[in-house]
């Protein structure tokens, strides 16, 4: 066992200097995190497992981490919940999936991987009967013991699992031999015995890549949402439609984050009835850097989705309110040319909300963590002429050697005839997430090396309507 492991608290005490190391998104103590897994709400907490190496800030060996929370916000550390059995089913890890309540039995849906190279994939199930805290793998595992003909044996993972009447449905990630990335749909009255339907949905290995993993599949607003990660593209695709006799017929489609810094995401419906998402924010630095820092990886904050007008909406859940210190920022009314410093030290743990008149000649927005001479800086730009949202880590850092990004990123976005620019972000030491008019949303990381990158910025031309910008307090004690 690991320090991590045998005493959380003091893992994350160790750690706690690490300026790049985020403070209000929730990551392990220590060590390895990749996707989100099991999210439920269960006697009303949240209970969010995770990828996890307890061995080192590297992936492999994955087991799932668990932890808890009352409120959304603040988390407590869990024993890990699954680890690979020797000889079993998943002995060279416990891959990703869901928690659904089986009468009553939180029972955990999984994929376990074998062999060498991964290349046994099989879907597996474990319950607990003591509140989540342990877990007892299935008998009966493998429960999904092969994919259905004509698939990729190698790459068939991560059911996401929902109950209809009696009935238990999945949607399990594949990929099609001779085709594309494909959900692929299950039937079972028990989670035990499974029958495969057919594809859920089957993509365009061009347009949408040739592997799907971690697909989501749910309704919501009266519409059906299907989300998957592409592999080979390392973005998220989400597909919006109508759904008969579990035949899916997509009506808008698109990129929700274009590429593999926030991936594998997971939703879970709680018992306000809202749809939440967690998605994994990896790192964009060297693996000498990650050693060397002793942990690698987090979850993004928690997303409130919904449908307006056929499309998908992401924001952050208003509970995250409840982090904001006081206001270190108040601009309105402002006419700018150029950049224009607000507050040479904001800080790097912020919240800010910002509203722009449109402006269709040209880049505008937001730069942060600004050093005082402007040397470090990054900048959060809609550009009106190519219809995107930029986050621009050209000048992020100074420090060459740890092989940070230095790039722009971008994803589709544009303005309506007469709609104003309503940027929400969240500035987390090393994280930044980026919601533009609820419709567009970037994750990127940063790892500025100089003390005095702690300011915020305006970049015009523009008309700012008015900004707010707060400082945040962490989530973890102490």
């Amino acid at each position: 066992m690991t320090d991590s492991i045998l005493d959380p608290g003091a893992a994350r005490a160790a750690l706690t200097n690490d300026p790049h190391r985020p403070r209000f998104h929730f990551l392990p103590p220590a060590n390895w995190m990749n996707d989100p897994n099991g999210l439920i709400q269960w006697e009303g907490r949240f209970h969010l497992f995770y990828q996890h190496n307890p061995n080192g800030p590297f992936w492999g060996t994955m087991h799932w981490g668990h932890a808890v929370s009352d409120d959304l916000i603040h988390w407590q550390d869990w024993p890990i919940a699954l680890t690979p059995t020797p000889g079993g089913p998943d002995d060279m890890g416990c891959f990703s999936g869901c928690t659904v309540d089986d009468n009553g039995v939180p029972t955990i849906v999984y994929t376990g991987v074998r062999g060498d190279q991964h290349h046994i994939q099989t879907q597996c199930l474990a319950t607990s009967h003591d509140g989540l805290r342990t877990w007892k793998k299935h008998p009966a595992n493998p429960v999904i013991p092969t994919a259905p003909r004509g698939m990729n044996t190698r790459d068939f993972r991560d059911p996401f699992v929902w109950k209809e009447g009696q009935m238990w449905y999945a949607v399990v990630g594949g990929q099609m031999q001779e085709s594309g990335g494909v959900a692929l749909l299950y039937r079972s009255p028990d989670l035990v015995n499974w029958t495969y339907l057919h594809p859920l949905l089957a993509g365009d290995p061009e347009q949408h890549g040739r592997m799907w993993e971690c697909p989501n599949f749910f309704r919501l607003d009266n519409h059906y949402v299907l989300l998957v990660s592409v592999v080979s593209h390392a973005g998220v695709y989400s597909f919006v439609g109508n759904c008969s006799n579990h035949r899916f017929s997509p009506q808008h489609e698109g990129w929700l984050h274009p590429n593999g810094v926030f991936f594998a995401p997971l939703t879970m419906r709680d018992d306000r009835g809202r749809r939440l998402m967690w998605g994994w924010i990896d790192e964009e630095r060297s693996g000498e850097a990650q050693q060397a820092a002793g942990w690698a990886g987090l979850q993004s904050l928690p997303i409130l989705l919904n449908v307006r007008a056929g499309q998908l909406t992401m924001q952050p859940v208003p509970e995250l309110r409840s982090l904001r210190q006081r206001i270190v920022a108040e601009a309105s009314d402002l006419d700018l040319n150029g950049e224009q410093v607000i507050n040479d030290h904001a800080g790097d743990m912020l919240e800010i909300q910002a509203t722009f008149e449109a402006n269709s000649s040209g880049s505008y927005g937001l730069a942060v963590r600004r050093s005082a001479d402007g040397a470090e800086i990054t900048r959060i730009l809609v550009d009106a002429v190519q219809g995107r949202l930029l986050i621009d880590r050209t000048q992020s850092t100074l420090d060459t050697a740890q092989g940070a990004a230095a790039d722009i990123m971008e994803t589709d976005f544009r303005l309506n005839e007469g709609e104003t620019l309503r940027l929400h972000v969240f500035v987390d030491r090393s994280v930044i997430e980026v919601f533009a008019n609820d419709r567009a949303y970037l994750a990127a990381r940063i790892y500025p090396s100089r003390a005095d990158s702690q300011g915020l910025a305006l970049v015009g031309p523009a008309k700012l309507q008015s900004l707010t910008a707060w400082s945040l307090r962490s989530i973890w004690p102490g």
